[in-house]
């Protein structure tokens, strides 16, 4: 079987599908459209973000078996489609959930502390105690929205704090030892830190919106780690102005592209985006929960084995 790798990832994945038989080219500078008229001579496809593979794509691919999607989401790939052609569709959610769990945790724990805030204060001079006076996250309830590999790894590291987690999902029955599954509306009576854990559906596009902000009972912290466009931006900023939301940690933001490598299109700066980078109570990373040394590894890793585990 070839395979056609068309973003760079560890080097593990390369070496061991040739060690498995299979024969890898790379091609990482072409367009979508010399992709296309190249594509029917593979049967695999080692991708991440770099374009969507669409059914124009789906249907030039006519020997394709399968589509490797080195992280956690499928949806720059018409997945529906893909399946209706009996494609096989691996993705890595497994390869980068810890890392998300930690990171989703690391900026819980910096916005309670107003760490990036006091570090920002104390190079410039400024020793302000009584103004960065931090919250325990003891006594809290945390309520996650998607309750998969993500929002699992992030409740097992809430475990060793004294709060009570709760979730709500689409699916029923996934609740466990570490997180209560209740109601939506359970949910947004109890929580005072809300986590995102959901992928990219026409259900979770603009999910956190006014309505959604406003039928919390309490204010409460926001964290989202997975999907930006689930977030409107201008309704979380008007959140942040009134205080119904207390403040915010965003690894991801609606404005990305696709392929996750540049923020904006063009020049001139969204009107929310300028409010969010001057709030202090926002903590703001470029896309990297799932992205640490070891996911690099672990994700490669996952995708030859579910290759190995289905063709071999």
């Amino acid at each position: 079987m070839k395979i056609l790798h068309l973003d760079k990832n560890h080097p593990l994945l390369l070496n061991q599908l040739n060690d498995l038989g299979f024969t890898n080219h790379e091609d990482y500078t072409s367009s979508k459209s010399e992709i296309e008229a190249k594509i029917d001579t593979y049967d695999g496809i080692i991708i991440r973000s770099r374009f969507t593979i669409d059914q124009q794509f789906l249907d030039a691919a006519t020997n394709l078996k399968f589509i490797g999607r080195v992280g956690a989401g499928l949806e720059n790939i018409d997945c529906d489609y893909a399946k209706k052609k009996g494609v096989y569709l691996i993705s890595a959610p497994e390869g980068n959930r810890n890392a998300v769990g930690e990171h989703a945790l690391g900026m819980l724990l910096s916005l309670f502390n107003k760490l990036n805030k006091a570090d920002r204060e104390v190079r410039q001079g400024k020793w302000l105690r009584e103004a960065n006076r931090g919250l325990e996250l003891d006594g809290k309830t945390i309520g996650l929205i998607g309750y998969g590999n993500m929002g699992k790894a992030f409740a097992k590291k809430l475990k060793g704090f004294d709060v009570e987690v709760l979730c709500y999902d689409i699916k029923d029955n996934v609740g466990d030892e570490n997180c209560e599954q209740v109601s939506l509306e359970e949910l947004q009576e109890k929580v005072e830190v809300l986590s995102l854990h959901t992928p990219q559906t026409e259900l979770t596009l603009n999910m956190v919106n006014s309505e959604f902000i406003n039928k919390f009972k309490k204010s409460f912290w926001l964290i989202n780690t997975a999907r930006g466009k689930s977030v409107v931006t201008k309704d979380l900023v008007n959140a942040l102005k009134s205080g119904k939301i207390l403040g915010a940690g965003l690894d991801v933001l609606e404005y990305e592209k696709s392929s996750f490598e540049n923020l904006f299109s063009s020049d001139k700066m969204p009107e929310a985006f300028e409010y969010l980078i001057d709030a202090e109570n926002v903590l703001l990373t470029p896309h990297v929960a799932g992205w640490t040394v070891e996911s690099n590894i672990k994700l490669a890793q996952t995708i030859v084995d579910k290759i190995k585990a289905k063709f071999c």
